[in-house]
């Protein structure tokens, strides 16, 4: 049986985070965070291979996150995907300045959701076979 990725998603809102889980567990293996530390936590801990991140939580939002795992050695390279109902642009202009490689729009669109990220873990995979093949040749 082929490995599935790893997903962090991370949403204090209940109702959020159980949409989020049922457009992507049959592709990825998932585990979820409530709030900004404890998303850190498990970002060090499981080492996932990318992070579904909503922006606004109570004492640490999703901006603040994403700078304190860019910080981190252990999560700085782990690629984050926000996602959130703001209007506007201003907050996904910051989150993409932050470091995150993606935006996605609340309400959720199942089928954009399930694209984006499907085309985001194909590229994380490409590259990580890259690596593997770079430290095979010895480079």
């Amino acid at each position: 049986m082929e490995e599935k990725n790893r997903l962090l998603i991370v949403d204090d809102d209940t109702s959020c985070l159980m949409e989020m889980i049922g457009i992507l567990k049959k592709e990825y293996e998932l585990s979820t965070a409530k709030n900004g530390p404890a998303a850190i936590e498990r970002a060090k801990l499981s080492q996932p291979d990318l992070i579904i991140l909503d922006v606004f939580m109570p004492d640490m939002n999703g901006f603040d996150v994403i700078i304190k795992l860019k910080e981190l050695d252990e999560t700085k390279d782990i690629p984050v995907v926000f996602a959130s109902g703001a209007e506007g642009n201003n907050d996904e202009r910051r989150g993409l300045e932050l470091g995150a490689i993606d935006y996605i729009r609340k309400p959720l669109d199942e089928i954009i959701v399930r694209q984006r990220i499907k085309n985001h873990i194909e590229n994380i995979n490409l590259h990580k076979e890259k690596d593997i093949k770079i430290r095979e040749l010895g480079g």
